[in-house]
């Protein structure tokens, strides 16, 4: 129990097993994402099928609302959750808000450890979509440099106004930041329709309201599933975002959020994720797992090369482009 009502201490638990007794005795582990619940809903499941006694309470909630809500919580001593996801430019501002955690102790590979007290739980693969019914098959832009043909022009093209889609221009050295900001500045000369969302620019493409837009790969294959016309455009390289999960420091069940995290960065947890499109995938381009993993098979299967972040520099270089790119596609209004 929490001392003098601060928040509760950090379990003593050194192995999964003990961590689950200690996190059985909390009851209950709260799970903030920026994921529809139907997604998660097979993972819950799982997880609580293998840890019976714990409930999980989940909230889909964007990415910068969690920071800012951690951020006043832990300001105030009042932390209302106890697990949070961190991906791209909420990367940076998270460190500091994570409880400290020996993920080696439950077991999760080092490979999805980062920064120490993160875990790699699925990517998010940005990719270019286009409307099958709108667009025939031997007009489907196939470079980056063909989303500037004139055919694009006035509409045609659903941008998403953050300019996240072109981080892989901070990452490939082929690319770089230089030819990245020029590349924004003549893709807005096509006057594309701007989104506030990637989710938004998906749903322009879906609907046919614009041919080609900006994407995420779990949107464009969970629609698919449904019999929309939408598919994958063999546009790259392009960035396969990590999104990772974290203990909040103060988190009211501390024993239970360290236990569903090692969950969902496990083998088991990624088994039930994959189904979802919401799996781990290798850092660079590698199409081993194409047959077994549909985001990975998608990507290989449309010709997309990818790249994901590796360190924290490449965050510190996010930060620097993005505020750039959205003034190169005129979209950095206040």
């Amino acid at each position: 129990m929490a001392a003098c009502g601060g928040p509760p201490p950090a379990p003593e638990a050194k192995d999964l097993d003990a961590l689950y007794q200690e996190a059985r005795a909390e009851g209950q582990v709260i799970w903030f994402a920026p994921k529809p619940e139907a997604q998660m809903r097979p993972a819950i499941d799982a997880f609580k099928k293998k840890y019976p006694g714990i409930d999980v309470k989940y909230t889909n909630k964007k990415a910068p609302n969690l920071v800012t809500q951690l951020n006043v919580e832990q300001a105030a001593g009042r932390v209302s959750f106890d697990v949070s996801n961190a991906g791209g430019l909420t990367v940076l501002p998270s460190l500091d808000m994570a409880a400290k955690v020996d993920w080696a102790d439950y077991e999760v590979p080092s490979d999805q450890i980062f920064a120490d007290d993160f875990v790699y739980v699925w990517a998010v693969p940005k990719v270019w979509a286009y409307n099958t019914k709108a667009v025939p098959a031997d007009k489907v832009p196939a470079t980056w440099d063909d989303l500037l043909d004139p055919r694009w022009k006035a509409g045609k093209l659903a941008v998403e106004s953050r300019g996240s889609f072109m981080t892989v221009w901070a990452q490939d050295p082929s690319l770089g930041t230089g030819a990245g900001l020029d590349y924004a500045s003549r893709l807005a000369a096509q006057r594309p329709h701007y989104t506030e969302n990637t989710t938004q620019a998906h749903t322009n493409v879906v609907s046919g309201q614009t041919p080609v837009g900006t994407d995420l790969i779990n949107l464009v294959l969970e629609d698919q599933g449904k019999g929309a016309p939408v598919a994958v455009a063999p546009v790259g390289p392009t960035n396969a975002n990590k999104s990772y999960l974290f203990v909040a420091e103060g988190a009211p069940h501390p024993a239970a959020g360290r236990l569903l995290t090692a969950f969902l960065g496990s083998e088991e947890g990624q088994s039930a994720l994959v189904n979802t499109f919401n799996s781990v995938i290798p850092t660079d381009t590698d199409c081993t797992d194409a047959a077994t993993n549909q985001v990975i098979g998608a990507l290989c299967d449309a010709g997309v090369e990818w790249f994901s972040e590796t360190d924290i520099k490449q965050y510190e270089q996010f930060s620097d482009f993005f505020p750039k790119v959205e003034k190169s596609l005129g979209t950095n209004v206040n």
